[in-house]
């Protein structure tokens, strides 16, 4: 863990200071401030500052590569990529998929799911989480975890791996698998896979159930601090299943207003741009969708992601999650300023959704249709496909025309963490104004800015794919160019004043 930050003058009189790169993330952004002679916050950003050019990337290629090739957007979440993109892939091949392929996607994809929220919670969440957002920096890092709770920390890297094993069983490989094609999938699990994987699963779900437990226990020693943090009021869009459930891997587009009333629901994602434009800024490469219905980027931008999805779903179709949802959402008898509305709630759904994950594991595991042979399916070939999926972080769309020689002509990829741009921008100038306004820097204040984005686990890497390490630097100088204070730390995390 380290950043940089650097600071300059402002031409109208205000000073700048940037975090460069954000760390404990996925993938490289940074933070700017813009502070008055009194330190008085005026600006507060967040930029992603490489370019992704994707898009273009596929443009030519032929279309049954691109689900392997998207993958290479990212490390982390690569399955979620190369399961959109055979989603959408579905429509031009035409098929219908077989009992086999869908139930084979679902094992992967919930994989995903479990893997991805165990490294967050555990590797990149619980040091700031456990020991306090402004507490030891030499602390407050996995090794610390390690130190202080090796027990935890252990029950983090085991359930990791259990859900790399599920997508090495079912894509191939642990990372950038091939398993899944357009018109479905090209393996099945074997039984000696099955019963491996069936070996451990109730041990996943016994674990899962603790991490709820745990975050849970963390909101109700910290109730206040952590139902104000970053807070913020937002519209919401996730996927819903025709019955009202979350689903992580299908469904229809519903949305709420941010005072809790429905915009739109049970909306066909395959005609996403009727309720989605996308707009740009000249200070981030990170696009800005909004709703059509309510305006522009400025007024109509909303989130998504766990807390989305756990909140706006009837219900969930595992008995050990829908406990937890409905504990989460009885907590404080709903409260206007209560956990469904807190930033770092993002947490606690995640978790709710990782034990949701380990128990649809362990029903598809069940279902002799896992261990099927009828993989690929074809029909009337299209032009034009359309996959969307509910990623770790969020919603995650995927557009592609293909021409009659087979090759991809337009793309047009939404991440997740597009889809929360403007909402981690909101939720940063919250922090801001609530722990920096006014006061004098300090790393442990600067971590508070941090934190609020590492809530929304975001995947800066399915947006830039570039990863940097830095040490820390921070200056803080007047107008006039004067250096008022300057804070440095080392690759060693060591830290100092000159």
């Amino acid at each position: 863990m380290a950043f940089a930050l650097e600071t300059a003058a402002h031409p109208e009189h205000l000073k700048r200071v940037a975090i460069d790169p954000v760390s404990r993330v996925e993938g490289h952004g940074k933070v700017t401030l813009l502070l008055d002679e009194d330190n008085h916050v005026q600006q507060v950003r967040l930029h992603i500052v490489e370019f992704r050019g994707f898009e273009k990337f596929i443009e030519g290629r032929p279309y049954w590569e691109v689900p392997v090739m998207v993958q290479r957007l990212c490390g982390i979440c690569p399955v979620s990529h190369h399961l959109a993109a055979s989603k959408a892939l579905d429509q031009v091949v035409g098929a219908t998929l077989t009992p086999t392929a869908e139930k084979i996607r679902r094992l992967m994809h919930y994989g995903q799911i479990l893997q991805s929220h165990a490294l967050h919670f555990y590797y990149l969440a619980s040091p700031d989480l456990l020991f306090g957002f402004g507490s030891d920096m030499a602390m407050r890092n996995v090794v610390g975890v390690v130190a202080v709770a090796p027990e935890l920390a252990r029950k983090g890297v085991l359930l990791r791996k259990y859900g790399q094993e599920v997508i090495r069983m079912t894509a191939g490989k642990r990372v950038h698998g091939t398993g899944s094609v357009p018109g479905g999938v090209n393996k099945s699990l074997t039984a000696e896979e099955r019963a491996a994987l069936l070996k451990d699963v109730y041990q996943m779900i016994a674990w899962s159930r603790e991490a709820v437990r745990i975050v849970q226990g963390l909101f109700e020693n910290n109730l206040e601090q952590f139902n104000s943090f970053g807070r913020f009021t937002a519209h919401s869009m996730s996927l819903v299943r025709a019955d009202g459930a979350m689903d992580l891997y299908d469904g229809d587009l519903r949305a709420r207003r941010a005072d809790g009333t429905t915009l739109f629901d049970h909306h066909d994602y395959r005609r996403y741009w009727e309720v989605i434009a996308e707009d740009v800024k000249s200070w981030s490469y990170m696009k800005f969708p909004f709703f059509k219905a309510i305006g522009n980027s400025d007024e109509g931008w909303y989130r998504v992601g766990p807390l989305t999805r756990v909140t706006q779903c009837d219900f969930i179709a595992t008995p050990l999650a829908d406990k937890e949802r409905q504990t989460f959402m009885a907590f404080d008898n709903g409260s206007a300023n209560g956990v469904t509305g807190a930033t770092l709630s993002y947490h606690w759904t995640r978790m709710i959704e990782m034990l949701h994950a380990a128990e649809a594991i362990k029903d598809l595991l069940h279902d002799e249709d896992i261990v099927g042979t009828d993989l690929v399916n074809t029909g009337v070939r299209g032009e034009r496909g359309i996959g969307v999926i509910e990623a770790p972080r969020g919603t995650l769309i995927h557009h592609y025309k293909v021409d009659e020689n087979d090759q991809v002509t337009r793309a047009n990829l939404i991440v997740s963490t597009t889809h929360n741009n403007q909402a981690m921008n909101e939720a940063i100038r919250a922090v801001a104004r609530q722990y920096l306004d006014g006061h004098e820097l300090t790393e442990g204040l600067l971590n508070h800015i941090e934190v609020a984005i590492r809530a929304f686990d975001p995947c800066l890497s399915c947006a830039t794919h570039a990863l940097g390490q830095m040490p820390l630097v921070v200056d803080l100088i007047d107008a006039d160019g004067k250096v008022l204070d300057c804070l440095t730390r080392d690759m060693h995390g060591v830290c100092s004043r000159d």
